[in-house]
């Protein structure tokens, strides 16, 4: 199977009536973190890929263990050819953070995860516009077929807010390693995202005033 098609399946079972209410509970959290996105909004699409990619790769449906991709693994594995069951199992080991560009080229681009440092290799054939090295972007890299690809959530930070967001970086990392505990990771690309998101809505306000960590928004 192709990943569109590996991807329709594994939605299709998630947002079937049994598994509604999981789908329900995952998007209210998801825009409670978020924000919710409205038609007119530019970054409408991608967003709903995201809040779509945060139900199938990280909602533990019933508070239990399993992410609702393992709950299909689990529940269809066996109905699944050997290549399709492997090729779920690794679309699970997926990374969703925020990236800087380090080097694009012709098909590829590398990624730096900005809190972990660690380097992915992107398979692009798509010219992405506008997009260049240093760049901060949120994504969602899926493993399929040997090659990581995105997939379609993304979200952009102007070069404006490169030093700022890398600075509180820096920081967050600090604390935790004074307070002897991990960086909530999580919540803080919600919290870029809203700044995204109040950047693209409201183009009269300083980009400055958006990401501001000292006073964040909420």
């Amino acid at each position: 199977m192709s990943l569109p098609e590996l991807q329709e399946k594994l939605l299709a079972w998630a947002t079937a009536e049994p598994r509604r209410s999981w789908l329900l509970e995952s998007r209210a959290q998801y825009f409670g973190r978020y924000g919710e996105p409205h038609e007119e909004d530019k970054s409408f699409e991608s967003r709903m890929n995201g809040m779509l990619d945060a139900y199938l790769y990280d909602f533990r449906p019933e508070g239990g263990e399993e992410r609702t991709i393992e709950r299909f693994i689990g529940s269809q594995g066996a109905l699944l050819s050997p290549e399709g069951l492997a090729a779920y199992r690794d679309l699970a080991r997926n990374v969703h953070a925020v990236f800087e560009v380090r080097r694009m080229q012709p098909g590829e681009i590398r990624l730096r995860e900005i809190f972990g440092g660690g380097d992915y290799d992107v398979s692009e054939r798509r010219q992405l516009v506008g997009l260049e090295k240093g760049d901060l972007i949120e994504a969602r890299l899926l493993p399929f077929e040997g090659k990581l690809v995105f997939s379609g959530s993304f979200i952009y930070h102007p070069q404006g807010a490169r030093k700022r967001v890398l600075a509180e970086v820096k920081r967050l990392k600090k604390v935790a390693a004074k307070e002897g505990k991990p960086v909530d990771v999580p919540a803080f690309l919600a919290l870029l995202s809203r700044m995204a998101f109040k950047l693209e809505r409201y183009r009269n306000v300083k980009l400055e005033s958006i990401y501001d960590f000292e006073s964040p928004i909420r």
